[in-house]
């Protein structure tokens, strides 16, 4: 049996996995996303950058999964939002949140998620499969007394691009062009894709524990 393990902590990447038919097993990289941005080139572009991050993620919960068994997948994934040509992570605090919404209400942006999957065999990767995913949000005008509400949530402080459309940012965002579940955090239909090219059928995955 071959088991998936979700390299991330986002318990929205989870759930989007569990109602696919997914249970993951789910182990925290904790690398340096910062410290790793900061080693990329100058004018790497936004595609790059989010796999590369996803790709330090999967690798990082890779070398210490031996106790997995034979036979494992080890998915890790990265999103910033993409505004006027520069990438947003999390903004960790209520004033860059604010700053945020100021610059996208009322305009739209690109989700960008960078995938990586690392097939795991007897304790050694035999093969790995990468892609970025993007999907246009398109919010809305929140009143100020909206966002004053939205903010205090916490919410937004720790998400990419400030909102969630699986949550209360939800209400703030008009619509999307391109895949939701992307936007969430991890792209099914890439992701199928990706299974496929490390030699896993998505329904292998069904309704498997998490170990």
């Amino acid at each position: 049996m071959t088991r998936f393990v979700l390299a991330s902590a986002s318990p929205a990447r989870r759930e989007v996995l569990r109602s696919a038919g997914i249970d993951p097993i789910v182990r925290v990289s904790d690398v340096d996303e910062d410290a790793i941005q900061a080693a990329l080139p100058d004018g790497t572009s936004p595609e790059v950058v989010v796999v590369e991050l996803a790709k330090a993620k999967a690798a990082a919960v890779a070398a210490t999964i031996p106790e997995l068994g034979a036979d494992c997948v080890v998915v890790g994934c990265d999103s910033m939002l993409l505004v006027d040509g520069e990438l947003q992570g999390k903004p960790h605090t209520a004033e860059v949140a604010r700053a945020r919404w100021g610059e996208m209400a009322g305009r739209s942006a690109d989700l960008v998620t960078g995938h990586c999957v690392l097939r795991v065999q007897d304790g050694r990767i035999t093969a790995e499969a990468i892609d970025c995913s993007s999907t246009t949000v398109h919010f809305a005008k929140p009143e100020p007394d909206e966002l004053d509400a939205y903010i205090a949530t916490g919410e937004p402080l720790q998400v990419a691009g400030a909102f969630t459309l699986d949550g209360l940012g939800g209400w703030f965002v008009d619509r999307i062009d391109g895949d939701p579940s992307s936007v969430i955090g991890i792209g099914l239909p890439l992701l199928r894709r990706l299974l496929g090219d490390v030699g896993v059928a998505v329904t292998q995955l069904w309704g498997h524990p998490a170990a």
